[in-house]
């Protein structure tokens, strides 16, 4: 396990909730909620689950993993996960180290969590692993813009951001692609900036 990523996301879990859970989750909850919609009747894998501030989000009677690195973040995402119509199976580890067999779900969610990830691809093609042939990935996430005066802002603010959260200039998409998976949809929510990406194994 990535301990110094650990720590970073233990230390933010106590003031997580204020910081992302008022203006961010109001902002983004209808376009959310259109992408959750999509989840299956087969066994589903959330990443990065964080303190559960999605997880009101989600359709009833589903069958969800949810995982995340922070045992502190898990602690939190508890009592929204008791309250959830359905399923939800909350354990600690890392996507790198995930102890799933392989093709063990048939479909992944990610929520502004790939600007986190220290490895990218490596933490996809683990996703892929556990994949079933043919499976969903869907992705909320924040990346890099390509347009000016974005991409300098960005590229300057991420050696600061990274110290305490997310990477400001990740290339997602590029990313996913390099991990294998076949691209089937990419949505521009604000800019270049946050965007719905779909793809498959």
């Amino acid at each position: 396990m990535d301990l110094v990523t650990k720590a970073k996301w233990d230390k933010a879990a106590a003031n997580f909730d204020v910081m992302a859970g008022y203006g961010p989750e109001k902002r983004w909850e209808p376009f959310k909620r259109k992408l959750f919609a999509k989840m299956g009747e087969g066994r589903i894998l959330f990443l990065a689950i964080g303190t559960g501030l999605d997880i009101p989000f989600f359709p009833p009677n589903k069958n969800i993993t949810g995982i995340d690195i922070s045992d502190k973040m898990i602690d939190k995402a508890r009592v929204r996960a008791d309250q959830y119509d359905g399923k939800i199976d909350l354990q600690q580890m890392d996507v790198h180290d995930m102890p799933f067999e392989d093709d063990s779900f048939d479909q992944i969610f990610t929520s502004c969590t790939f600007c986190s990830v220290p490895r990218p691809i490596d933490g996809l093609k683990s996703l892929k692993r556990v994949l079933k042939p043919g499976g969903e990935l869907h992705m909320f996430e924040h990346t890099g813009s390509r347009y000016f005066p974005f991409s300098l802002m960005m590229n300057v603010m991420t050696p600061l951001s990274r110290r305490f959260g997310p990477e400001m200039n990740r290339k997602t998409v590029e990313n996913v692609q390099a991990a294998g998976f076949k691209l089937d949809e990419v949505q521009h929510v604000y800019l270049d900036v946050v965007k719905i990406i779909s793809a498959r194994s």
